[in-house]
């Protein structure tokens, strides 16, 4: 491998029509692919609308199955254009089982492998435990043509344990197809903090593991007017100290590239050896839900 790989994340807003959804991502993959991107990463479920707003069973029909048509289109792009593709997509298991789930497309038109999501939340419009039974393939990382990727979803983004162990396996950057946003009626309060929040998290990933991170998130407003959900975008890549290296907009589709130096793992992990002390005799008490005194 080179010292470097270029990351592109696609921000972009959904449509309901799954169909115009896939052909605008395959418009930005190969626009990415054009300007020099090697890994090219969607945002989650960038096939429709965030349908998990509501519970509604006929949303089950979005579902379909990995290899599919889908990963079928977006294999031959990745061929094509010599290009890694992460897409995160409502997997159809079996009738009746459903996965929220990110593919990994290799450079040959390969299924490097699926990631499933681990952590799944259930808050106001984010009722996600209706519609995906959680992750049992644990936490992955895969070995492409252009990088060691590993792959988590949105919720995965809050839990420093998911990062570890996936940054463990070999990952040389985490990328978090997202789609997360504010609640209009409580962005003029806490927008600007719920962000920083998300952000500052990540970024802490990016450090105690001495790694990339990419959170590619999608824009717009998403439901009623007078509710619903506005996706916040921004859009980022940290280096492993932490350093925010691009970040798109709130409110615009965005095509974010970012070439990435290998001797930057290297570097920061030589000077700040989070995994050389890490006390590994001393941390079993983690897998207990909570420890009494």
């Amino acid at each position: 491998m080179s010292d470097s790989f270029t990351i592109a994340l696609v921000q972009m807003q959904c449509d309901p029509d799954p169909a115009r959804n896939l052909s605008k991502a395959e418009r930005r993959i190969v626009e990415a692919a054009q300007q020099g991107a090697q890994i090219i990463c969607l945002p989650e479920l960038f096939q429709s609308l965030y349908f998990c707003q509501r519970i509604d069973i006929r949303q089950f029909d979005l579902a379909e199955p990995i290899p599919g048509p889908t990963t079928d289109r977006l294999a031959q792009l990745a061929s094509r254009h010599g290009i890694v593709i992460v897409a995160s997509l409502f997997e159809r298991r079996a009738a009746g089982l459903y996965h929220n789930t990110v593919a990994v497309l290799d450079a040959d038109g390969s299924l490097a492998g699926i990631y499933r999501k681990m952590h799944i939340p259930d808050d106001p419009l984010y009722y996600e435990k209706y519609y995906f039974t959680p992750g049992d393939l644990g936490f992955k990382c895969f070995h492409t043509r252009h990088g060691r990727i590993g792959t988590l979803i949105c919720w995965d983004q809050w839990f420093p344990e998911a990062a570890r162990l996936t940054a463990l396996r070999g990952a040389e950057i985490l990328v978090y197809p997202t789609a997360i946003g504010w609640h209009p009626a409580e962005k003029a309060e806490h927008g600007e903090a719920q962000y920083s929040a998300w952000q500052t998290i990540q970024r802490g990933h990016a450090i105690a593991n001495g790694v990339y991170v990419a959170a590619v998130n999608r824009v717009g407003h998403e439901g009623p007017t007078d509710g619903g959900l506005e996706f916040w975008g921004g859009s980022f890549v940290a280096d492993p100290l932490g350093v925010v290296l691009q970040k798109a907009s709130h409110d615009t589709e965005q095509l974010v590239l970012v070439s990435c130096d290998r001797n930057r793992i290297e570097d920061v992990r030589r000077n700040w050896p989070f995994l050389r002390d890490r006390r590994i005799d001393a941390f079993s008490d983690i897998t207990r839900r909570a420890i009494e005194n």
